[in-house]
């Protein structure tokens, strides 16, 4: 049986780790498509404003992390880019995401693990990437902790995360469409009952972006900052290994 909405584990626990692996295996078939039409493809958009402040021109030949990497879309974003000449690992610990997104860019290497125990070395990469990814880890402080261990000095993480707009009127017009509309399509199209109840619950209670920056300024990241995207739906952290 699946769980209803106000059972989704959301506050963290092996129960929220099972949960997430199983959820995303099932909707890994539907899982680009719906991340363009639920975001009105502003997902495209943002994830190229964040490589742009990945600041991957230090190092082009460089090896870059994308973390909790799904289907590579975030990956295969940064191989695109003009000048780039390095190659990425997309790290995430459901298979099937991966498998769907193997074929997006051929500098791209996935490998199946999970974010809180990474099998890489210290200092092994010159930037990272994480795509609405550290809403789902189980312990947020020991993901960030670690994507801190395998950086090198010097070396950006970028997060792109899902937050709630600040402005008043806008938060309950958006409200609306994150808890009524936005699951109804997912359930269309995904047919999985629950997946899409995920976003806005998890959401809920993942924390607010000034908080998410001082948890990062307390993980090993200098120089934090985020800004706030279309009225504040979606957020872009940035952090610099120190």
């Amino acid at each position: 049986m699946l769980a209803s909405d106000r059972e989704l584990p959301v506050a963290g626990g092996p129960e929220k780790r099972a949960y997430v692996r199983d959820v995303f295996t099932a909707i890994a078939p539907t899982y680009d498509r719906l991340n363009h039409i639920i975001s009105l493809r502003f997902d495209r958009r943002w994830r190229r404003y964040a490589v742009g402040r990945l600041d991957w021109e230090r190092v082009p030949e460089g090896i870059y992390l994308d973390l909790c990497a799904g289907t590579l879309d975030f990956a295969a974003t940064l191989a695109g880019r003009p000048g780039f000449r390095g190659r990425i690992v997309g790290a995430d610990f459901v298979r099937a995401m991966l498998s769907l997104g193997r074929a997006k860019s051929d500098r791209v290497e996935p490998v199946a693990a999970d974010a809180l125990e990474l099998p890489f070395p210290s200092a092994a990469f010159d930037g990272a990437m994480v795509g609405w990814g550290v809403r789902n880890l189980v312990d947020l402080d020991a993901g960030l902790a670690e994507a801190a261990r395998v950086l090198r000095p010097g070396a950006r993480l970028v997060i792109l995360e899902m937050t709630l707009p600040p402005q008043p009127q806008f938060r309950r017009i958006y409200q609306f469409y994150f808890r009524h509309i936005m699951p109804w399509i997912g359930r269309r199209i995904s047919k999985h009952t629950t997946a899409y109840e995920w976003l806005p619950e998890s959401t809920q209670t993942f924390p607010a972006p000034g908080e998410l920056a001082t948890r990062l300024a307390a993980s090993g990241f200098g120089d934090v900052t985020y800004r706030l995207l279309m009225g504040g739906v979606c957020a872009l952290h940035v952090g610099v290994r120190r």
